[in-house]
């Protein structure tokens, strides 16, 4: 299933995903550092749900308290709690 999350605190103002499961796929961000994100994205692939989390969850940019990685970790929490 499709999920849209509405970024806050960040460049990047939208991240969208697929969710089969716990398994995200399909990354795609509006707006923010398009070769970072798209890194992000690539790195994310296929992976977890909670591995995302874990692994992006609490990433700061510059004393922002979030990050676009930070905003995906996010996202796909809300995204398992819908």
């Amino acid at each position: 299933m499709r999920h849209s999350y509405k970024m806050r605190g960040t460049c990047a103002t939208e991240v969208s995903f697929d969710l089969d499961g716990h398994t995200v796929s399909d990354i795609r961000f509006t707006r923010g550092c398009d070769g970072n994100l798209q890194a992000v994205a690539v790195l994310a692939e296929g992976l977890s749900a909670e591995r995302i989390e874990a692994l992006l969850g609490g990433i700061d940019c510059g004393g922002r308290g979030t990050s676009c990685p930070d905003q995906l970790a996010r996202a796909v929490r809300a995204a398992l709690e819908e």
